[in-house]
């Protein structure tokens, strides 16, 4: 294979922080671009996932939950209209049996917003 002059030249540089503190990221290929936005993004970061809101400290649960600064409630009304499915729903995604789950979370992948990674 012909090996071409700018082979070893980055075609782009994605430069992290300003002014004598900045690091410059060299870029080989356009497919790297992503990969190092996103190795840059989670440093000094830490992801934490509870089952539930009882496993959180007080802390975290007031920061993440019920800072009235930052949070939404949301008004959920269970009438005559809706019991039935809600329970349905309610029976697939907390029962014991795995296969309903498995398949009401497949049927539905593509159509869910906002998901929390």
């Amino acid at each position: 294979m012909e090996k071409f002059e700018d082979e070893d030249r980055p075609i782009f540089e994605i430069v992290e922080g300003e002014s004598e503190h900045a690091k410059v990221h060299p870029i080989f290929k356009v497919t790297q671009i992503l990969d190092t936005v996103i190795q840059i993004g989670r440093r000094g970061m830490q992801v934490q996932r509870f089952k539930g809101l009882g496993e959180m400290n007080a802390k975290e649960l007031f920061v993440t939950t019920m800072d009235p600064s930052c949070r939404k409630l949301l008004r959920v009304k269970m009438d005559e209209e809706n019991q039935v499915e809600a329970d349905r729903i309610f029976t697939i995604l907390m029962g014991d049996v795995v296969e309903p789950r498995r398949r009401f979370i497949e049927d539905n992948a593509l159509s869910v917003r906002n998901l929390d990674i």
